[in-house]
């Protein structure tokens, strides 16, 4: 089975996170997500990182860290997760492509309902912030 490499950008300004809904008819439709997507060929990790953020939220990204990999195993597809940490960037991020958004504190991104994939994710924002 082919693996796609997703580049995951978490934005954090404070103590807060943004996150974008999943349009419904899409893999883990309805589900609130990290924006990113999918790495194209002859592309870096931070290049597609920075690439999918301004076309989804309309950010620049000024910097980004490394924070995490995570490989998930969806039964229909395999991925592996490059998770990038934002904290330095130009823009207030909105959604781009119509999908609804938010900036939601670390200790509330529980409360919401993610992709099985990022439960790590927010453990890990959690334990670390």
């Amino acid at each position: 089975m082919k693996i796609i490499d997703v580049a995951v950008g978490v934005i954090k300004r404070d103590n807060q996170i943004f996150i974008s809904k999943r349009a419904d008819e899409l893999h883990q439709g309805g589900l609130w997500e990290f924006p990113g997507g999918k790495v194209e060929q002859q592309e870096t990790v931070e290049q597609a990182t920075a690439r999918e953020l301004l076309e989804e939220i309309g950010i620049k990204v000024l910097e980004q860290s490394e924070f995490m990999l995570i490989e998930h195993d969806y039964g229909d597809k395999q991925v592996r997760l490059h998770i990038q940490l934002i904290d330095k960037f130009l823009n207030e991020p909105s959604g781009k492509e119509g999908q609804r958004t938010q900036w939601v504190a670390i200790e509330n991104l529980h409360l919401l309902a993610f992709p099985a994939a990022n439960k790590a994710i927010i453990e890990k924002l959690e334990s670390v912030f």
